[in-house]
């Protein structure tokens, strides 16, 4: 990254990245699992209703699935900018 156009994208790509990484990790836990927990106590998922299961496991899995995501595209904007550890 030769200059400051460049360093300002990658952090406002970097920054992005996170944003919707916790706008999703937070819709999923705090969304699904307690402020939309009573709409989505009439959907059964594995014996128990769907906010329920969001609270307790869903959340997790869907945090995990995140770190993934996360690492994955961030390889990805680092190879785009020529700061990648390769």
């Amino acid at each position: 990254m030769a200059d400051d156009k460049d360093t300002a994208a990658y952090w406002g790509a970097n920054i992005r990245l996170i944003w919707i990484s916790l706008v999703i990790w937070f819709l999923c836990s705090f969304g699904f699992g307690i402020i939309l927990r009573p709409m989505l106590s009439g959907i059964a998922i594995g014996g128990t209703d769907l906010g329920f299961w969001f609270a307790q496991q869903g959340s997790i899995i869907v945090f995990l699935i995140l770190i993934f995501f996360y690492a994955i595209r961030m390889n990805a904007i680092d190879r785009e900018f020529g700061v990648d550890e390769e």
